[in-house]
């Protein structure tokens, strides 16, 4: 569906909801069952290739469990709900202050590292 211009410019975008986002509430929905990579990727309606990757970063952070050809929401639901808690803080905290300007944040950097990313050489 398309936006004015004003919106665009302003920002005012409607925010899709990310895949790896859509992977853990459709598990999470389902928390009863495992699913194949292609069985979720049909479910949410979107390309295998980017719903394995999605598993993969989702698995790293112990978000779902892999057997097999089978993927399944952690049983560790506290974690889920820690890790988009997180998310959703700072999505409010966005909305409510604009974000990171990443040009103003170089701005604001100090112009010599933090003496624990000094190498030896850098402190004499």
């Amino acid at each position: 569906m398309p936006v004015s211009i004003d919106d665009f410019e302003s920002g005012n975008v409607p925010q899709e909801t990310t895949v790896p986002e859509q992977v853990v509430g459709f598990l999470a929905d389902n928390r009863d069952k495992a699913f194949t990579r292609s069985e979720i990727a049909t479910a949410i309606n979107e390309d295998t290739n980017t719903v394995g990757t999605a598993l993969s970063r989702l698995k790293d952070r112990d978000l779902v469990r892999h057997k097999g050809r089978y993927w399944a929401l952690t049983a560790d639901r506290e974690r889920v709900a820690a890790a988009y808690d997180l998310h959703a803080a700072t999505e409010r905290l966005d909305e409510s202050d604009g974000g990171i300007d990443p040009d103003e944040w170089q701005a604001a950097a100090p112009d010599t590292s933090h003496p624990s990313e000094r190498s030896a050489d850098e402190d004499n």
